[in-house]
């Protein structure tokens, strides 16, 4: 009965006494255990390619072509597009480099902006090969494989 109390209005429990846990420590065994939590896929912890060592997809870079000439013709500066459009200047960078993958409404904004339609956009590019480029990525949505007697 060491770790009751009485009192005047019945017994009760001493609280507890907490240890001290140093915060390091304590930071380090969390982030540990995130990279292999017990119910997560292989997918889901797998680590993203670096984007500078990986080259921009064919398409990316001759539809950021497109935008650049588009934008030539309008005679605007990439600060004004981005100001039409909505983005940051450097995304507008981004996606004439051909590093950026922007979005159908991103290209829709893109589009108004230079007066022009995204049919135009995307007319004949030159000698752009429309195949898969790189490897694909796991999909981390896929359920794993359930035994029959689990799913009783």
């Amino acid at each position: 009965m060491q770790d009751k109390i009485k009192t005047g209005r019945g017994i009760h429990r001493k609280p507890a006494v907490y240890c001290r846990i140093q915060t390091t420590v304590f930071v380090e065994y969390i982030t540990s255990r995130m990279s292999r939590r017990p119910g997560m896929l292989p997918g889901m912890t797998a680590k993203r390619p670096d984007p500078s060592t990986s080259r921009p997809a064919p398409i990316l870079t001759a539809l950021g072509e497109r935008i650049k000439q588009c934008r030539h013709a309008a005679d605007k500066s990439q600060e004004t597009l981005a100001f039409e459009a909505h983005v940051d200047r450097t995304y507008i960078s981004s996606i004439e480099r051909g590093i950026a993958n922007p979005s159908v409404e991103t290209l829709a904004n893109l589009c108004y902006a230079l007066n022009v339609t995204l049919a135009e956009l995307f007319g004949p590019l030159d000698s752009v090969s429309l195949q898969p480029t790189g490897t694909r990525r796991m999909n981390a949505a896929t359920p794993p494989d359930l035994k029959r007697n689990r799913l009783r």
